[in-house]
């Protein structure tokens, strides 16, 4: 199966850098580019892509907004958000995991990483950079926005088990599902089912959502 993926970013160049590393890859395929976050929307609804790749900073429409609109519209529904900024904690970078990014790479990512995390975020999963994780979840809950965004609407934990519960706030610290099996000496492959599960009850749409849950739910509160 082809992986068909949207480039959104304001500037040529670097459009045409992750245009040229997604294009020469079998098995992916660009069908769309947006030079700003309207546009980024309006390809998303056109092309219906697996994946967009979303810029934080451009005009017109940012990619924040471009991405709540694209993860929260029935016209785009699946269609995938990976956050690429330079910064590897951008100020916005929260903003748009709230809105329903499911993942967030630097630009200065390596060609092989960046495909793996197209195919990683395309198969329902979420992906944050490797070097950020552990200090993303914990700038976010510090946050002061984090804090006030979470407080409405509690999730609703009665059906998630004890084991799922430690499971969750392993998650929620940045622990990978083979780190989090090593702690709880349990097997990646149960670890995996408690994983689909807490994202089945939860109703979440992917891992970085189950971060935030966590939060909010006071599983995990900032050190």
């Amino acid at each position: 199966m082809t992986l068909r993926v949207v480039v959104a970013d304001d500037q040529a160049l670097v459009r045409a850098g992750f245009r040229g590393i997604v294009a020469a890859t079998p098995g992916f395929s660009v069908v769309g580019e947006a030079g700003n976050g309207a546009e980024a929307v309006e390809q998303a609804r056109r092309a219906r892509p697996d994946v967009v790749l979303m810029d934080v900073r451009m005009p017109v429409m940012d990619g924040i907004e471009a991405t709540r609109q694209i993860t929260g519209s029935a016209a785009t529904a699946g269609v995938r958000v990976l956050i690429l900024t330079t910064f590897d904690l951008d100020e916005y970078v929260y903003s748009a995991l709230r809105a329903g990014a499911s993942g967030f790479l630097l630009k200065s990512t390596l060609p092989g990483d960046l495909l793996n995390a197209i195919r990683v975020i395309a198969a329902g999963d979420a992906l944050l950079a490797p070097s950020v994780t552990r200090r993303l979840v914990e700038e976010f809950a510090r946050t002061p926005r984090a804090a006030a965004t979470a407080r409405p609407g509690q999730p609703d934990l009665r059906a998630v088990t004890a084991r799922e519960r430690e499971v969750l706030a392993l998650i929620a610290c940045g622990l990978s599902n083979t780190e989090i099996a090593r702690q709880l000496s349990i097997s990646p492959a149960t670890t995996k089912t408690h994983v689909g599960h807490l994202l089945t009850k939860l109703d979440a749409r992917d891992r970085v959502h189950l971060v935030i849950l966590a939060y909010q739910a006071g599983i995990v509160t900032a050190r």
